[in-house]
């Protein structure tokens, strides 16, 4: 039943941010009326010191300001024509969503050991021998076994870094368990594969 004369929250117009309750809304209608710039920025000014106290907040004055603004300016559908301390952002252009970024759907043999080290190995396919492959060889297998320790997958030591090592160059880096050895025993192993090793 309705009575004549009675107000319904129901029969208004929509309130675009409901935390702040329809006097702000109205506040913000009323300033829009003012007539010069000045008057209305004095008004938006007291509106923003309401808003604050309607809706507090953790964050300090300095914070938070930007977002009072803002909001501000979304009550009034972008119309309040004054010089905005801030700057504000329309809503369209915020709606606007990103370019889409495509996922990488190379294929690489395997994961663990990350797109790094897949580089690596098919940069070492093709390199000629010498020092400067000998030294890649050597970096590419201590992040080998970084990544088996890291990932706690199986045993993480030299013989299954030097199988893998061939396996994934296809066959162009031979290397010699021992040969790796000084390098990777220096890694330090974490906790999970310390504790994968006392269950054996």
């Amino acid at each position: 039943m309705e009575l004549e004369g009675l107000d319904y929250n129901t029969h208004r117009e929509k309130l675009r941010l409901m935390a702040y309750g329809r006097d702000i809304h109205q506040m913000v209608e009323l300033c829009m009326k003012l007539p010069t710039k000045e008057q209305r920025l004095r008004c938006a000014e007291k509106i923003i010191d309401a808003m604050k106290r309607v809706v507090p907040s953790q964050q300090s004055f300095k914070e938070r300001t930007p977002v009072l603004w803002y909001h501000l300016a979304l009550m009034s559908d972008f119309k309040l024509d004054i010089d905005y301390p801030v700057e504000i952002i329309h809503e369209d252009k915020m709606a606007t969503p990103p370019d889409h970024i495509p996922y990488n759907k190379e294929k690489m043999p395997i994961r663990h050991y990350g797109r790094l080290v897949n580089e690596l190995l098919n940069k070492l396919k093709t390199m000629p021998e010498g020092e400067e492959r000998k030294a890649l060889v050597t970096h590419t297998a201590r992040q080998m076994y970084n990544s088996l320790v890291s990932w706690g997958l199986g045993t993480a030591d030299k013989e299954r870094v030097a199988s893998d090592l061939a396996r994934l160059t296809d066959g162009v880096i031979q290397v010699m368990p021992n040969e790796i050895l000084k390098e990777i025993n220096n890694v330090p192993q974490t906790k999970n594969n310390r504790r994968k090793r006392k269950k054996k």
